[in-house]
């Protein structure tokens, strides 16, 4: 495979933001500034938006989700800032945060969103099961493109489904950015050359986008059939925190290489790439300020707060939305499903092929009877002429299932001989 051209200009700029000489405020300066402050700014939006919820911690199920969710700004904007101080290092950085599609962090929290929409639909059900919940719905068809398909939510592999569909984002997402990072050590990734087939890039990110598309999908079944379930829990709100930070962030960074040789110029210290990424990175510090604002709101505390007012401690709070063993058990339940309906229809097909040779044999059996003439006993003493002849002579006829029906009693005409044998009518 071949290796990436150099994404970095050899000078490096040796000064310093403070000097003898006073502050530099350079255009890359004023940037750094700009991006750190507004990280400073979402963090702090952040931490009482999390805050509010660690002290009114009254539905676990529900609120270690929603905690995981409102750690999506301030990770953004704090990793963006990094990217943007170090810019020679950002394709690293870019990895764990997000890099056209999507990002590690954000498969933890598109599973949580599904998980919280899982307890509020489970809420409004018989025993707090959400299969209870959606047990009334009717089979419906798939949300575009697939509209001519259709599905029926009560069968027991839909909520399976459902979940595997996002769930499998957290084992695929980090799992690429692991191989980007070591294809990035050894210089075959090479994001800079775009949809190049002979780099890494390519490959990872193709595979990061049908693993993504298929946990949006998912989502988007799940909300089109449990619309009535979610009213008054702001569930469109929710949803759109979280996706418009993917789309601003993936169609950011699209433009900002559209310019790259247009608008954007290299310069003694920065490469067209270079600038093109740290304009990207200070976007998206500038846009979490607005989106942690919006998930202050959208996931608000006032919901779980007590009517006595009474605080709750923050550590079991903090603890439970960075323990991911319940989305671990949930993968595990779900690949569990998956492999006992496999075996489970292996066992059918052997019991079907079993019962296909039974068959066969029956019917083998069946063919391999003595014919009415044998059974009772009459054979042809002279030439010519079958069995089914001789009953034919005596007026009767032989029905499927080897019965006479319609025969005369009477002695079998010359040239037959009578035998004792099973009375008339008796099966062969």
């Amino acid at each position: 495979m071949a290796s990436c051209p150099a994404e970095n200009q050899e000078d490096i700029d040796q000064s310093h933001f403070w000097d003898s000489d006073g502050v530099h405020w350079d255009t890359h300066r004023i940037g750094w500034a700009i991006a750190g402050g507004c990280t400073l700014l979402t963090v702090i939006l952040s931490t009482f938006s999390i805050l509010s919820h660690c002290r009114n911690y009254q539905n676990r199920n529900e609120q270690r989700q929603i905690l995981r969710i409102l750690y999506l700004p301030p990770v953004y904007a704090i990793i963006s800032f990094l990217s943007y101080r170090f810019f020679r290092k950002y394709t690293y950085y870019s990895l764990v945060e997000i890099e056209r599609t999507a990002n590690s962090f954000q498969a933890i929290t598109l599973s949580a969103f599904l998980l919280l929409l899982i307890e509020y639909v489970a809420s409004t059900g018989a025993g707090q099961s959400v299969h209870n919940a959606i047990s009334r719905k009717g089979k419906s068809p798939l949300p575009f493109p697939f509209c001519r398909c259709r599905f029926r939510p009560t069968k027991l592999y839909f909520m399976y489904t459902i979940k595997w569909s996002v769930l499998q984002y957290v084992i695929i997402r980090p799992a690429a950015s692991v191989v980007a990072i070591i294809c990035e050590h050894y210089h075959v990734l090479c994001e800079a050359e775009g949809f190049n087939y002979r780099f890494a890039s390519v490959y990872i990110e193709s595979i990061v986008f049908v693993s993504i598309s298929i946990a949006l999908y998912g989502l988007i079944i799940f909300y089109t059939i449990t619309k009535s379930e979610l009213q008054g829990r702001r569930p469109m709100a929710k949803f759109l925190a979280i996706k418009l930070v993917v789309m601003f962030t993936f169609y950011q960074s699209f433009v900002f290489e559209a310019l790259e040789g247009r608008v954007i110029k290299e310069t003694n210290y920065w490469t067209e790439t270079n600038i093109s990424n740290g304009l990207n990175a200070l976007a998206i510090c500038i846009e979490m300020v607005f989106f942690s604002a919006f998930m202050w709101w959208a996931y608000s505390a006032n919901e779980y707060k007590s009517k006595t007012n009474k605080k709750t401690s923050i550590w079991r709070p903090l603890w439970d939305s960075i323990n991911l063993s319940d989305m671990a058990t949930e993968i595990t339940g779900s690949l569990r499903f998956y492999w006992s309906a496999r075996q489970a229809r292996r066992k059918g097909a052997s019991a079907h092929a079993a019962d296909q040779t039974a068959r066969l044999e029956g019917q083998r059996q069946r063919e391999e009877r003595p014919d009415f003439a044998k059974a009772f006993g009459l054979y042809q003493g002279g030439g010519g002429g079958s069995s089914t002849d001789s009953v034919t002579r005596q007026g009767g006829e032989v029905d499927h299932s080897g019965q006479m029906r319609g025969v005369r009693e009477e002695r079998p005409e010359e040239g037959y001989a009578y035998e004792e044998g099973p009375s008339v009518g008796g099966r062969g």
